[in-house]
């Protein structure tokens, strides 16, 4: 059900605003009549309604062409997560993607490139880029497939219009690719997920950071101290984990720190687990096992829910806490292949998005269910599709099942919108209004 409401002002009619209802939680999808007969309810009943603006479809407002895949993007803005000390003005928000050509590059919103990281030979990374975030408005995290975390110190111009990304400290102690990255600023500390099956913690500090495995340096570096001094392009500190926690017997594909407290982490694999963790101590808390391999991983803290991506083109929501009777709390079901990113909605507890390999990003919300045979199911409010397909549609071109279009990253920001990067070697931008944070009631 969705009804306008508008109103006037000295006889000046205003603008429809778009209302969607809740009874009990859930979006009504029907009647009132219609609801009240397949929930069994009397019509004498008193239903409690929540009113709330119906999400408007974000639009297209830009897109960012690159030389290679982009693997991950990150927003900096003056309501981003790494904005917090430091504000960022209107009209200098800034947005780091990470490449399968291993380069970060710092993107303005006129969709210039004013900073790209150093090449392998001046000591950026040697191999793809699969993960990148923003600490805080002077420092970078990235991580890929040459089994390293890598911090960067980014520099700005005082006009906005260039910048510097300098090599700060390389972090060792993988033995295979890195799949992705959680930063968490106010303790230093990050979370990596690798394909060598553990989950790595580090601190963004050197002085804090043990030393690196010997045996995992490269040969130049692996040398004696007199050789080494002779090496110039060795030149950036090297440190080791603070701690590598194995327990998954496959690729860790997702590693997050809990929303609200900083000692918890969770992980997801493709061994089909979902696992907490006691970062103080480094110990195994509690294994979930579900019935598909875990791809991606966000928190939604309000709900006291996991949703982890899965192979199986579907969502599933965990609720973790030792309380829960079952797994799966919810599943969110609409792509038509992997889910492979996701990130919430910084306007509302319930809104979520999802990125997959079909090509397309989708808008959730958690209220948005019906009831299945197998359990909850959840339906997306709207689908993103990548604008390269709709152009190559102008030109007569056909992609099949995502085809070259797959999106590997998805990052939602209160101020510059929904931004989305992927195999067709573009940073997408959408936008449009979220669901109001507050909601008022009436009674029936």
């Amino acid at each position: 059900m969705n009804v306008e409401a508008s109103s006037s002002s000295q006889g000046a009619q205003r603008q429809p605003i778009p209302l969607e209802f809740l009874i009990n939680g859930t979006y009504l999808r029907t009647s009132i009549d219609e609801y009240l007969t397949a929930n069994g309810i009397s019509a004498e009943t008193t239903l409690e309604v929540e009113y709330v603006r119906a999400l408007i479809p974000p639009l297209h407002v830009a897109s960012f062409l690159h030389d290679d895949w982009v693997s991950s993007v990150d927003v900096l803005s003056a309501t981003s997560r790494a904005a917090s000390a430091e504000s960022v003005p209107a009209g200098r928000e800034k947005i780091l993607s990470g490449s399968y050509d291993g380069l970060l590059r710092v993107w303005n919103m006129s969709s210039q490139t004013i900073a790209v990281s150093p090449s392998a030979a001046d000591g950026g990374h040697t191999a793809s880029i699969k993960a990148s975030k923003i600490i805080s408005p002077t420092q970078f995290a990235s991580a890929g497939l040459d089994r390293t975390v890598r911090l960067w110190k980014y520099s700005e111009d005082e006009d906005g219009f260039s910048g510097q990304i300098t090599p700060q400290l390389e972090l060792y102690g993988h033995k295979s690719g890195v799949n992705s990255l959680a930063v968490h600023a106010p303790s230093s500390r990050i979370l990596s997920a690798s394909s060598d099956h553990t989950v790595g913690f580090w601190s963004t500090k050197k002085s804090d950071a043990p030393a690196a495995p010997a045996e995992l340096l490269p040969s130049s570096a692996a040398r004696g101290s007199k050789r080494r001094k002779l090496n110039s392009s060795v030149s950036t500190p090297q440190r080791g984990p603070l701690a590598l926690m194995s327990s998954h017997t496959g690729p860790v594909s997702a590693a997050i720190f809990d929303a609200k407290d900083s000692t918890v982490g969770y992980s997801t694999s493709w061994d089909h687990t979902l696992r907490t963790w006691d970062l103080v101590t480094s110990a195994l808390v509690d294994t979930r096992t579900t019935s598909h391999s875990l791809l991606s991983l966000e928190h939604l803290p309000e709900l006291h829910l996991l949703a982890a991506g899965t192979s199986a083109r579907h969502i599933t929501l965990i609720d973790p806490r030792a309380s829960a009777t079952t797994v799966s709390a919810m599943t969110l079901r609409g792509h038509t292949n992997a889910v492979v990113t996701l990130a919430r909605d910084p306007q509302s507890s319930y809104g979520l998005i999802s990125g997959s390999h079909d090509g397309t990003c989708r808008i959730w919300d958690v209220r948005s269910t019906k009831t299945e045979k197998d359990g909850v199911v959840g339906e997306s409010i709207y689908t993103i599709p990548r604008k390269s397909l709709e152009e190559e549609g102008k030109e007569g071109m056909k992609r099949v099942g995502g085809e070259g279009v797959k999106v590997f990253g998805v990052c939602w920001d209160r101020t510059v919108g929904i931004v989305s990067a992927g195999e067709d070697k573009r940073i997408q931008i959408n936008r449009g209004e979220g669901v109001l944070s507050t909601t008022e009631a009436t009674k029936r």
